[in-house]
């Protein structure tokens, strides 16, 4: 094998915490990786979780690298370096969650929440953990897209949030806990110090999968929360229109950011096509033909899905049954084939990628 990062990464990934349960690259243990020559040096950073074991943990990299890599020199070079507490200490409910997506777009009404709520169905009907995080704090569409109306979450014994769980997802929105004749009159502070209540202090238990439907833009809800949350990556949603286009890359460059650097794991098009239900064969490109394929090639990027504007799924939408329940229909078939191109992503995406870091925001 070549001794490349993305290799050492790779076969870092086979040590396993021994208490965790994790791979230690999926812990964001792995930092400061240096490759000169034949000589591996880099540093397990230790929080109060991952604080055992680390002499076993630190004979256990030496061996896997050892056994892929002939010549190498990594013994005596594996430092071990503190977390700093107020990250440790944190009340934080994700945990044990293995990757973070955020779901974004550059501008409103692409249907990047449709997106979302679909993505997460189909993910589930394919037997993954996942949750979905409702981030859209003056727009929030959960409770309507899955029939939630007048729902209420309830805190455990441990003062967690119990999250609303419906077709094996577990949910979260602001939402939930206001009417939905209200307006939220809220700045930015107040607004971002809600959602960070509502990610960080849910009991979301173990989950393969956390989708966070972003709200669209790039403001101070996007911020809060990639300084809140390691995310896995990026999926950004917008239809074939240039105008749309032009703000998804907007959306794009927030993440790819050298002071952000989230991976985008592809774009979704969104309302690709017109398909009438009388005339199921023909496909009529109403806001212009494949243009998030052209942008997606023109960025080496992947184009995870083309969803098709069709009526079942606004209806399917407003009726609180998403349309990714039925993989036989035809929209659904899209949806199930989405969420297996976004599995491929994310896992091609943690095989050759350290893990994401929190945005750290200097103060002064």
């Amino acid at each position: 094998m070549e001794l490349s990062a993305a290799n050492v990464f790779a076969v870092l990934r086979t040590v396993i915490h021994p208490e965790l349960k994790k791979d230690i690259i999926a812990l964001g243990m792995v930092q400061n990786l240096v490759i000169e020559g034949n000589k591996i040096s880099f540093a397990l950073v230790v929080g109060k979780k991952e604080s055992t074991n680390i002499a076993v943990l630190k004979q256990n990299c030496v061996n896997a690298l050892e056994q892929a890599f002939s010549g190498i020199d990594v013994r005596g070079n594996i430092s071990v370096q503190a977390k700093p507490e107020t990250e440790d200490d944190e009340p934080n409910g994700v945990r044990n969650v293995h990757n973070i997506i955020a779901v974004a777009s550059g501008k409103g009404g692409v249907g990047k929440s449709t997106v979302a709520a679909n993505l997460a169905v189909a993910l589930a009907q394919k037997g993954a953990r996942v949750g979905l995080v409702d981030a859209d704090i003056y727009g929030p569409s959960v409770p309507i897209m899955f029939n939630l109306h007048n729902v209420r979450p309830v805190m455990d014994d441990e003062q967690m949030i119990v999250p609303i769980e419906k077709y094996g997802i577990k949910m979260q929105s602001i939402g939930f806990f206001v009417s939905a004749a209200d307006a939220l009159i809220w700045r930015g502070p107040m607004a971002t110090s809600a959602l960070k209540q509502m990610i960080m202090q849910t009991a979301w238990g173990e989950l393969d999968y956390l989708l966070i439907d972003m709200p669209p833009g790039t403001g101070d809800i996007h911020l809060a929360i990639i300084q809140m949350l390691a995310i896995t990556g990026a999926i950004i949603v917008s239809t074939p229109q240039q105008v749309a286009l032009a703000d998804a890359m907007k959306g794009l460059n927030m993440f790819t950011n050298d002071k952000v650097n989230v991976p985008v794991l592809g774009l979704v098009e969104n309302m690709a096509w017109f398909t009438p239900a009388e005339l199921p064969n023909n496909k009529y490109f109403i806001f212009g033909k494949e243009g998030c394929k052209k942008q997606a090639e023109a960025n080496g990027l992947n184009l995870l899905g083309q969803i098709p504007l069709v009526q079942s799924v606004c209806e399917s939408g407003d009726n609180g049954t998403p349309a990714a329940l039925d993989s036989s229909t035809v929209t659904g078939s899209y949806f199930h084939a989405l969420a297996d191109n976004v599995i491929a992503a994310v896992e091609y995406r943690n095989e050759h990628l350290a893990a994401t870091k929190k945005v750290q925001v200097k103060k002064g």
